[in-house]
């Protein structure tokens, strides 16, 4: 009887490690992809000033907005990515690829 139980608790603890990996005990967040340019007429990507920059190895969207004004950004980052989606045609901010041309809000109007 007690290896009847010590066999199955091992059963136990095996089968619980390996639900605990495959397939997690915490509840995952669900991403919700809302995709704000399609609520925003086109007309806003005209009405946001911009540069062109190809993207080189480490950059991120704010690194390049930075190096662009020369000093901190006057703006949330909130704002930065929501108008960085505009312009690109709703790339995400983190989805940059080196390499590729991306057209980036210009904040120097905003810094002087």
């Amino acid at each position: 009887m007690k290896r009847l139980f010590i066999l199955l608790l091992i059963v136990a603890t095996i089968f619980s490690i390996y639900y605990d990996l495959s397939k997690g005990t915490l509840p995952m967040a669900i991403e919700t992809n809302t995709s704000a340019q399609s609520e925003m007429p086109t007309n806003w990507q005209s009405s946001i000033s911009y540069f062109d920059k190809e993207v080189q190895s480490g950059e991120t969207v704010l690194s390049i907005i930075e190096k662009q004004l020369n000093g901190p950004i006057p703006v949330p980052i909130d704002e930065i990515t929501k108008d960085f989606r505009i312009l690109n045609n709703g790339t995400e901010a983190n989805k940059i690829q080196i390499g590729k041309i991306y057209k980036f809000p210009d904040y120097s109007k905003i810094h002087e």
